[in-house]
């Protein structure tokens, strides 16, 4: 059986403000298997962002372990950081985080510039990318030039232009109004379909259940993990838009 894609032990994360320490992670295991599609949720304050950051390796816990796709990441400096969020992770924020001046094409293919492809190459995965998310008519537009949910697709291609061991997914739909919210979701749902593994943060109750298994967060602690046995599914046809 292959490793499960991330393993945390015991992970905390403790932040010093002023004289008060804040415990914003207290002793969380999660195990993720490749291919499952996975929901944080949680209320404000309740450590789901901490937990996503840490995941993302865009943070290292304070104490415990994290085992990335079979790498342990808990105490990375930064640069080696960098590489492995590069390599490992594709992520989708809810500010879109488009490059304003760029084409859709030249947003996707940033992150293979950092892995060092040429530029014929770039090209060619950035447009395939853009084609599996029903965008690559819109390959030359600029971000200003596409509604909302077409700039979130291009930020979901750029996602997967690595081919990522994860999608990880900050609030995708928080700027988006909710026909435009189930287009994506719909997308996601595609995407886990076809084998990725998808592990999305969200405070609303509706886009969570969208995956197949939520992780409860409250005070810093995991408060349930269990299976959704009641996925939303939606199926509307996402290249037709």
């Amino acid at each position: 059986m292959l490793p499960p894609v991330i393993e945390t032990t015991d992970i905390s994360k403790v932040y010093q403000m002023g004289a008060e320490r804040i415990h914003a992670l207290r002793s969380v295991s999660i195990t993720i298997q490749r291919g499952e599609y996975v929901a944080f949720m949680g209320p404000s304050g309740s450590g789901k962002s901490t937990l996503m950051n840490i995941v993302g390796c865009l943070d290292t816990p304070s104490g415990g372990q994290y085992i990335l796709n079979g790498k342990d990441v808990s105490h990375m400096t930064d640069n080696q950081l960098a590489d492995v969020r590069n390599k490992e992770i594709g992520f989708v924020f809810q500010t879109f985080n488009l490059l304003p001046r760029a084409t859709s094409l030249d947003n996707v293919a940033l992150p293979l510039i950092y892995a060092g492809y040429g530029k014929a190459d770039r090209q060619e995965k950035a447009m395939q990318a853009l084609r599996s998310v029903g965008l690559d008519t819109r390959a030359k537009h600029r971000p200003n030039e596409l509604s909302g949910g077409q700039r979130q697709r291009v930020a979901i291609a750029r996602a997967l232009v690595n081919d990522p061991s994860i999608i990880l997914a900050d609030e995708p739909t928080g700027n988006l109004d909710t026909k435009t919210s189930h287009e994506i979701m719909d997308l996601f749902e595609a995407l886990y379909a076809k084998g990725n593994t998808i592990i999305m943060v969200t405070h609303e109750e509706d886009i969570a259940h969208y995956a197949h298994r939520i992780v409860r967060l409250r005070d810093g602690l995991v408060e349930s993990d269990q299976p959704n046995l009641n996925v939303t599914t939606h199926h509307l046809s996402y290249t037709e838009q």
